[in-house]
């Protein structure tokens, strides 16, 4: 099991504007923390440290300790955040605390595995339609990506939520929900008019 990530941050006392432009001169970001029966905190935390979390392989899933200078570390993942529609960049974060057992809705992308039978077919064209879940469970039972196999996908034939593999999670998807299919498409010849000779190449 990979080794949990630990994040400092320091408690924020003022919350205006002007305080906030100041955090993100120096390279820090305003966080809200909250639940798990707990008060709510506002923090500042590093934008680095947390565009790191995000650019792991679990990415807005994970779940890493933060530790605030003089009130303790606390699991969390996170919530929500702002992104800067100019920058593109984080501004502000919510982090919710997780408790064992606990369970949070999460979106976990899907990967095609395997070879579909349907593609020695000429012409034929495999179509992912749902290339994301939205899941509900448990932080550590949750998976960085939902594998689906696709072998026994044939031409006309379709893979839906109903196929996904055993899983300790739930979906909020119905079960016929498509999320991929095999197509075959098939050229239209041009009709030549009578008496032309159709043209070479």
């Amino acid at each position: 099991m990979a080794e949990k990530v630990v994040v400092k941050a320091q408690t924020r006392d003022s919350r205006g504007k002007n305080d906030s432009r100041r955090l993100r001169r120096d390279g820090m970001i305003p966080v809200s923390v909250y639940g798990g029966g707990k008060d709510n905190m506002a923090v500042t935390v590093a934008l680095s440290d947390l565009a790191a979390i995000l650019r792991s392989e679990s990415g807005q899933n994970t779940v890493f300790e933060i530790d605030v200078e003089g009130n303790g570390k606390h699991d969390v993942m996170f919530a929500d955040r702002q992104i800067d529609p100019l920058k593109g960049r984080m501004i502000h974060a919510d982090l919710v605390r997780v408790a064992k057992g606990q369970k949070f809705e999460m979106v976990v992308p899907i990967i095609l595995v395997g070879k579909a039978v349907g593609m020695s077919t000429e012409g034929a064209s495999l179509n992912q339609i749902l290339r994301e879940l939205k899941i509900f469970a448990e932080p550590s039972k949750a998976p960085e990506v939902i594998e689906v196999d696709c072998s026994a996908l044939d031409v006309n034939g379709s893979l839906t939520v109903a196929d996904l593999p055993s899983k300790d999670f739930e979906v909020s998807a119905a079960p016929d929900t498509v999320i991929a299919t095999i197509t075959v498409s098939k050229r239209v010849a041009t009709p030549t008019p009578a008496g032309e000779t159709p043209a070479a190449g």
